[in-house]
């Protein structure tokens, strides 16, 4: 009997010694997926930031370039809402409801708002228990304007109050996002905004010396700030307005770039042309420098050279000053511990805009005065230096086509110049190649939906508040982030009339203006210089059909060009 109660008692000690040295077990294990934060310039060329061939200080972008992977081949839908409206589903554009801007209209490819059957990657992933948050710039919902146009004027200035600016059905915090401060409209006056919102709360003042880029940078990093505070993986959409016209900037930053474009538009294209070259992101043999759009104007003839040097001047203190918001929120996520499971992607809208918006004037999106009342030129005759409030100017043609260096064309066209954006994806823990690479994958995009899915083990929906969703038309860029390349998947856009189809190693493309198809062996000629239809007109007429056969299924409208 006592042998056997001593046997017991050595047990029960055993037993009380192992639980107290046994860790104990977490009930809540931490989260160990990634947070995500997507950053996405407007406007931006291609040969805009200085790890892709840039003289403009960018240090913070370069910084996650040189620890990440910087791609070569990728592509967005050559404007600002049809972009976003596709990066955030995970779908063509026009099957997500934006195929042209946001005005409504009565085609499923064109409600000029997301549609009903479509789902964020902010309710993907807030589902999956995600905290979801945005700072910058919706332009995806349809805007609702004063009949009026005196009254739209003065509530564009600031001089008249209306609560919504879209239906709010269609607002971020109705898609997806817990927290939402930026603009809904597109255009904006970077010293004091229009439709600017907190959630769905119109923000009616903003502070004195307000800069609207410094706003969305520093509120996207007090999100990383609280979001923190708990042990949950959050997604942050950082959508930039810089450095989209108007020409606005501040000027300590102008003042970094007064001399810098003097040397005129063939100097500083060939400087970032040979930059490139240099970091391995341009073969010279396959990628020429494409002829210089203009270039029957010399830079040394240019009579509107000051003024051409001051405005370009002003474009690269824009992209300046995001960039230095960039780093505070690097710095946020660093001081958060968040930093290296953070998977954080760099990115433009559209190609740089050749747009000349003093031709618009004033009018649906933009103002003729300031809220004091000052008057704001729209100065076609280059008269007025760019850079303040009171100044609508944009870069023009020529500067556009040095931003979008080696490519031709610019924004809204579906050459290389529109659609060939800049994408750098930094993930200390989760990228595997080594830092400062570069990937080679072909990507849209369309692929950071099921990027996003599939690093945050997340679920891609077949219903959504009781509606069929729209399948996800993305590949996942994830395997590229261990060096894993997939073959290449057929890529089309359309908008406004410009289109193309890429396949294999061949794009066939045309101009907003001109239904001429033009083929290029995009695999030999990524600057699209040496036409070949007439060489290969089989393989003109098969593209063709894809292109139409894309159309018919995506909701491509007005109907696909005969041709």
């Amino acid at each position: 009997m006592i042998k056997r109660i001593s046997l017991y008692a050595v047990a029960l000690l055993i037993g009380c010694l192992f639980m107290f040295f046994k860790k104990p077990v977490n009930n809540n294990p931490k989260d160990s997926r990634p947070s995500i934060v997507i950053i996405m310039a407007d406007d931006l060329g291609f040969s805009d930031i200085g790890c892709y061939g840039s003289e403009i200080h960018t240090p913070n972008i370069d910084y996650l370039a040189a620890h990440g992977l910087r791609y070569t081949r990728f592509y967005n839908t050559s404007r600002c809402c049809p972009t976003r409206a596709s990066l955030l589903t995970g779908l063509y554009n026009q099957r997500a409801g934006i195929g042209n801007m946001t005005d409504q209209e009565d085609e499923p490819g064109y409600l000029g708002h997301l549609s009903e059957n479509s789902v964020t990657i902010a309710e993907v992933l807030k589902s999956a228990g995600y905290h979801t948050a945005m700072s910058g710039k919706w332009h995806v919902s349809n805007t609702i304007g004063q009949k009026d146009a005196k009254e739209q004027l003065k509530w564009l200035n600031h001089q008249a109050y209306y609560d919504t600016f879209s239906p709010l059905a269609q607002y971020p915090t109705s898609r997806g996002f817990e927290k939402f401060f930026g603009t809904i409209w597109g255009v904006i006056d970077y010293f004091d905004p229009f439709s600017l919102v907190s959630g769905t709360t119109p923000i009616r003042n903003v502070p004195k010396n307000y800069y609207h880029t410094d706003a969305i940078n520093d509120t996207a990093a007090a999100y990383i700030k609280q979001f923190s505070k708990e042990d949950k993986p959050f997604f942050l959409y950082v959508a930039e307005n810089a450095p989209h016209w108007p020409l606005m900037a501040l000027p300590e930053d102008i003042a970094k770039y007064k001399d810098t474009y003097k040397v005129g538009w063939d100097s500083i294209r060939a400087r970032r042309y040979n930059k490139q070259v240099k970091a391995g992101l341009i073969d010279p043999i396959k990628t020429p420098l494409s002829p210089r759009w203009g270039d029957n104007l010399r830079w040394e003839d240019n009579p509107d050279k000051d003024w051409d040097a001051a405005a370009m001047a002003v474009h690269a203190a824009m992209i300046d000053r995001m960039d230095q918001g960039i780093g505070r929120i690097i710095k946020a996520l660093k001081e958060t511990g968040r930093l290296d499971n953070t998977l954080i992607v760099f990115l433009s809208d559209n190609g740089a805009s050749n747009e000349n918006c003093t031709a618009y004037g004033p009018g649906f999106d933009r103002p003729d005065q300031t809220r004091t009342g000052e008057k704001i030129v729209y100065d076609l005759k280059k008269q007025v230096i760019s850079g303040k409030e009171t100044s609508y100017a944009s870069i023009g043609q020529r500067w556009a086509n040095v931003a979008n260096t080696p490519y031709r064309y610019w924004k809204a066209e579906s050459f290389e110049g529109g659609i060939h954006t800049p994408m750098i994806a930094f993930w200390p823990e989760g990228i595997t190649v080594k830092g400062g690479s570069l990937s080679n994958q072909l990507g849209h995009v369309k692929d950071f939906m099921a990027t996003f899915v599939a690093v945050a083990k997340a679920k891609y929906p077949t219903q959504y508040k009781g509606l069929a969703v729209i399948p996800t038309q993305g590949q996942s860029l994830a395997g590229s982030f261990k060096g894993h390349i997939t073959t290449d998947e057929p890529l089309f856009n359309e908008h406004f009339g410009a289109r193309y189809v890429r396949y294999q190693d061949w794009k066939l493309v045309s101009l907003a203006k001109d239904t001429t198809w033009n083929l290029f062996h995009i695999a030999d000629d990524e600057t699209e210089t040496k036409e070949v239809s007439a060489k290969y007109p089989d393989r003109v007429k098969q593209m063709a059909f894809m292109w139409h056969q894309w159309a018919a299924e995506n909701n491509v409208y007005p109907k696909p060009h005969s041709k």
